[in-house]
Formats: C-alpha cells, sequence, structure tokens
C-alpha cells in the first residue's frame, strides 16, 4: 500500500502566513476606500515618519518635542490610542480588549493625510502588532510607487521620497517600574494639592503608575509585543535605539546624532546626484587644522619676509583696533595698504588669524577717483583707489550680556 501523502496546499497555514494574509486584506480593504474617497493624486503622506516607541517610563513624551523641534515638524506627535475614541472602540478597550487592526491603520493613515502632517509625522504607539508592522511596509511601498507614478508629473513635489524612522527608547524592567511609580506619586501629590487648594487641573491616575504589580506587567507587554515589532522593522527601515537610563542631557545628545541629517538617505536619488561632486561641510573640516599648519609653515619657508610683513601690520595696525572691541566680539577694519595688493598677502592674513581662534573675511572695494581734467576734450581720467575691508569676529565678553 502506497503511504498517504499531504497535499502541501491543504496543510494549515503557520501564524505568520496568515498574519501576512490578514494584514494584505486589511490594507487592500483600507487603501482602496481611501482611493474611493480622496483620488489617488491626493494621497500625499509627509515625508518623514518617525515611529517613537519605548518602555513604559522611558521618557517618549519628554523627549517627543524635542524631537519634533529637531527635525521641524509642526504638527502634535499623533498618539494612536487617542485617535481611537469612537464609543465602540471605548467600549472594546474598557473590556481590556484591542481595537482591530483594520480600524487602527484606517483612522491612522487619514490622519497622515492631513495637511498638517505634511512637514513630518510623530507616531506614538505604532505599530504593536504584527499585522500592524505588514501594513507599515505596505504603506511604505504604496507611497514609492506613487512617487513613481507621479515622478514626471507638476504633482512630483506633493509625492515626496519617504523617510522611515524607528525610534526606541529603553530602559530596563527596574527602571521602568521606578519611574512608574515614581510618575505615579507625583500624580497623586500633584492631585492632593489640586483638591486642597482648588488651583490648577486634576493629573490622570493610571493604575500602573501606583500598584508595583501592573507596572511590571505593563513592561512586559511592552517587551513581548511592542518591542518585537518594532524590532522586526530594523532590516527595513532606519532604526535607532537609545538608551534612555542615561542623564536627560545625554539621551538627547544621543537623539541627535541618530537623527542627524544624511543627505543620501533623504533626499531624491537624481538631486542627490546632481549635488554629491560638492564636499561636505564635514569632509573640509576633519583636516582643517592640519592643513591650515602646513600652509602656515609653508608661508615661513617660501615667503620669510611677506609673512613678517603681515604679522607686523596685523599686530600694530589691526589689534589695537580688535582690542577695542572685545566686548562685542566684532571689528570691522578698512585699510588701502598697498601689502594686500599680493593675494597670497590677503590668504596668509586670514590664516593668522584663524590659527590664532578669530574668524577673518575680507572685501575688496574698488572706487574710482576722479584724478585728472581734459580742458581740450573734457575728458575725466580716474585712478583706482582699493579699499580692503576687513572683518574679524570672535567670542566677545559676557560683560552685560542676557
Amino acid at each position: 500500500m502506497l503511504p498517504v501523502t499531504q497535499d502541501p496546499a491543504s496543510k494549515p497555514a503557520a501564524p505568520a502566513d496568515l498574519e501576512i494574509k490578514d494584514a494584505q486584506l486589511i490594507f487592500n480593504h483600507v487603501w482602496k476606500q481611501l482611493e474611493k474617497d480622496c483620488g489617488r493624486d491626493r494621497l500625499r503622506f509627509p515625508k518623514e515618519l518617525i515611529l517613537l516607541g519605548g518602555a513604559p517610563g522611558a521618557g517618549k513624551g519628554t523627549n517627543t518635542d524635542f524631537i519634533r523641534e529637531l527635525r521641524g515638524i509642526t504638527a502634535q506627535p499623533i498618539v494612536v490610542s487617542q485617535l481611537l475614541d469612537s464609543p465602540e472602540a471605548k467600549q472594546l478597550k474598557a473590556q481590556g480588549g484591542m481595537v482591530g487592526d483594520r480600524e487602527v491603520v484606517g483612522i491612522l493613515l487619514r490622519k497622515l493625510l492631513e495637511p498638517e502632517q505634511q512637514n513630518g509625522a510623530i507616531l506614538d504607539g505604532f505599530p504593536r502588532t504584527k499585522v500592524q508592522v505588514e501594513c507599515l511596509k505596505m504603506l511604505f511601498d504604496e507611497m514609492m510607487a506613487l512617487r513613481r507614478e507621479f515622478s514626471a508629473t507638476p504633482e512630483a513635489a506633493d509625492f515626496k521620497q519617504p523617510i522611515f524612522h524607528i525610534m526606541v527608547l529603553f530602559v530596563d524592567e527596574a527602571e521602568s517600574i521606578a519611574r512608574q511609580l515614581k510618575r505615579g506619586r507625583e500624580v497623586l501629590a500633584h492631585n492632593e494639592e489640586v483638591k486642597r487648594s482648588g488651583v490648577g487641573e486634576l493629573q490622570e491616575e493610571r493604575a500602573t503608575d501606583i500598584d508595583p504589580a501592573l507596572a511590571r506587567n505593563r513592561y512586559q507587554v511592552f517587551k513581548e509585543k511592542t518591542y518585537d515589532a518594532l524590532v522586526s522593522l530594523k532590516k527595513i527601515f532606519h532604526y535607532h535605539f537609545i538608551n534612555a537610563q542615561a542623564p536627560l542631557e545625554l539621551v538627547q545628545e544621543n537623539i541627535v546624532r541618530e537623527l542627524e541629517y544624511q543627505s543620501s538617505l533623504e533626499l531624491d536619488p537624481r538631486t542627490f546626484d546632481v549635488l554629491r561632486k560638492l564636499p561636505l561641510a564635514s569632509e573640509l573640516i576633519r583636516y582643517a587644522r592640519q592643513d591650515l599648519v602646513r600652509r602656515l609653515d609653508g608661508y615661513k619657508v617660501g615667503h620669510p619676509e611677506l609673512l613678517q610683513a603681515v604679522v607686523e601690520f596685523i599686530e600694530h595696525k589691526m589689534m589695537p583696533i580688535v582690542v577695542r572691541h572685545a566686548i562685542s566680539g566684532r571689528a570691522d577694519i578698512n585699510s588701502e595698504d598697498a601689502l594686500f595688493h599680493q593675494p597670497e598677502a590677503l590668504a596668509m592674513l586670514i590664516d593668522i588669524f584663524s590659527e590664532r581662534g578669530f574668524h577673518a573675511t575680507v572685501d575688496l572695494h574698488r572706487v574710482e577717483i576722479p584724478d585728472r581734467f581734459d580742458l581740450t576734450t573734457g575728458e575725466i581720467r580716474c585712478r583706482l583707489k582699493k579699499v580692503f575691508r576687513f572683518n574679524i569676529r570672535f567670542k566677545g565678553s559676557q560683560i552685560r550680556r542676557g
């Protein structure tokens, strides 16, 4: 008797496969409804999406405004839990359930189409499930498809090169619980004072900020569900892991470093290809000090007399003026000295001031001065006067500032 074999197609699908299929069904439904309601040419999403996730007590609320200012995002953060305020959603959440992925994705995408979101959006609380993760990937693919579709049209600028940042603020379990409970104590103390004095507004008292067991459970839910969902996007989008247990100043320094502008990531590839021939400022300054030393030593070897003349001019003609402007940190000096008719002398002056910690610039102003008048022809002949306008800037005194 031949062994009975099972048709591979009849095998039960793995949970991950089912989640992907569910995500495709959900996203396709939501997307088609958006196209029907808004029109495909009106599906204009923010260029930049920052998906901000964090363990309870990691400082999402503290750092959100900092990130908004850093990235020039004017819209308030989109807190997904606050979007789901329908009576049905509230009832479901009150019973301990979760609003369905279809509702979350549909409401969120419509929110992202609002005009105030176009400069960029911060999402707080998305994605939280594997289905939402897959829907996010599909949104990125659709945004890229829209960009290609409208790239040769007048609307091309409205369909931007999408940038998705996944930012996770992380603290360990003990720190998370301690911060939650500290916040709970502060809220209770605040509310007691409001009730006693009648001044101020009551703040929300969350059970997870009062009960250590609930605080620990909230951390575990984040670690097992939300954190895994965010980490799964690491291979696709720009992923930033921030150790939020450090002092706030250091945390924000790390955020700045992680979100530092990178033209190769943010510009359209065609635009970047045009600009890439120009050097980055970071490349110029990397060896600026060594280059400055080499030039100054070269002046001493190749043009010692000219270097000495420039140093003496700075010492006797310029520094007395600069000293008088020590409080403002800025001195403007004009000179007609023939010394600077030599281009090398100007280069030396700028480099000498740079080596001494000043920032010097020079502007050549040409003035024609009447010099001779021909009585026969009436012609006026002029001589050219060169005025070198030096601007010297440096860190001024803090006296009487602020």
